[in-house]
């Protein structure tokens, strides 16, 4: 039996050229879709970043927009100003005596023993601490701005807040208790008004500083 011998088949110069410019047809389309599938991702990535800081960006806006629209506190529609016919108020010191350069504790009271609820700032702008020496003021809690404090107020309500006093004055300027001057000794009178209505008024509290 007669043995087939396998010959390899001969290639013309002509067709070794068309392979290799097919071959590098297709490397240079691997090589254009290898580099496009990279900028896709680094786009999308890049896009998705971009969306991103935006949104942030957008809400930070919004906070900023919804902080200035937090409305200030104001009188509720119907409810009047409390007034002498409604609230009084009561202050009284924890001590008589207090040493020169020491502090004394005070407490104020206010009080709601009317028929009808009422709207009343209580912050140290509108409840006023003033501590006298005959015709002379010398001490305000009023003396630096202070945030409104609105309270509602019905019938038996009561607020109890304390102030300390240093022994010191208030000038006409806000200034840090620290930097204010010690008073002499003496005899100092306190008390509480309410500075939108000049009839609430505490009795005055008599103390001597020694």
């Amino acid at each position: 039996m007669a043995q087939v011998r396998n010959r390899k088949r001969k290639v013309s110069k002509q067709q070794q050229a068309v392979y290799r410019r097919r071959r590098i047809v297709v490397g240079a389309a691997l090589v254009l879709i290898v580099a496009l599938v990279v900028f896709c991702v680094y786009s999308i990535g890049r896009g998705i970043s971009e969306v991103g800081q935006n949104m942030d960006a957008r809400a930070a806006s919004h906070v900023d927009i919804s902080r200035q629209a937090t409305p200030q506190p104001h009188r509720t529609t119907g409810i009047k100003n409390c007034d002498s016919s409604n609230v009084h108020m009561q202050l009284s010191a924890k001590a008589s005596e207090v040493a020169v350069g020491g502090s004394l504790e005070w407490t104020e009271t206010i009080t709601h023993d009317g028929s009808k609820s009422c709207l009343i700032d209580v912050s140290d702008s509108s409840v006023v601490l003033t501590i006298t020496s005959g015709s002379d003021t010398i001490w305000r809690s009023d003396s630096c701005p202070a945030e409104s404090d609105l309270l509602l107020m019905a019938k038996g309500d009561r607020k109890i807040r304390t102030v300390t006093w240093n022994t010191n004055r208030t000038g006409q300027q806000c200034a840090d208790d620290k930097d204010l001057p010690k008073i002499d000794k003496g005899t100092y009178v306190g008390q509480l008004t309410l500075k939108n209505d000049a009839t609430v008024i505490s009795d005055p509290v008599t103390i001597e500083v020694k």
